[in-house]
């Protein structure tokens, strides 16, 4: 007689936080200062102004815009915050700075804002695999997080983890 199929996985009481489920929603674009440079150097203040009043701001639409120049152009502080006062109404987010800054911030906020006492004496795996880029200062961030409250943090799939963290016996 064969023994029933057993998911010791599913029996084990781990709980398993996937951090793509933090990814933000919408598109993550980027507004690159440089096509606004004088001669790809100088900003000039009247030109800006026209081209930023003439832009079509209705494309970032409910997305994610990332500011930044990707050329080595010093960029006066006024100049970011006018096109911050034009993509406020319209955009998602307004990021000063990388794609990758901005998902590096948006993981720490996400996770600083998560309810953490679901995970309060649990044993947690932090998903290793994702569909979607995540941050290794997000990996960082939750273990800070979990370390006070977590009974033990495995890292990796269920059923193949690399133990992180546990708990000492009192």
């Amino acid at each position: 007689m064969e023994k029933p199929l057993i998911n010791r996985v599913a029996a084990s009481g781990l709980i398993t936080i996937k951090l793509e489920t933090f990814y933000p929603e919408g598109e993550i674009v980027f507004f690159d200062l440089k096509d606004y440079l004088f001669q790809g150097l100088v900003l000039r203040e009247k030109p800006f102004r026209a081209a930023m009043k003439a832009h079509d701001w209705q494309q970032y639409q409910d997305k994610h815009v990332c500011l930044g120049c990707s050329t080595d152009a010093i960029i006066p502080t006024w100049a970011w915050m006018l096109v911050s006062a034009y993509l406020t109404p319209v955009a998602r987010s307004v990021f000063h700075g990388s794609k990758e800054e901005f998902l590096k911030q948006w993981y720490i906020t996400a996770l600083y804002q998560a309810d953490h006492q679901q995970w309060a004496g649990q044993r947690i795996v932090i998903k290793g695999c994702a569909d979607k880029p995540i941050p290794e200062a997000a990996y960082v961030e939750l273990t800070r997080i979990l370390r006070p409250i977590a009974q033990s943090i495995m890292y990796g799939e269920p059923c193949s983890t690399v133990p992180i963290y546990k708990k000492p016996r009192t």
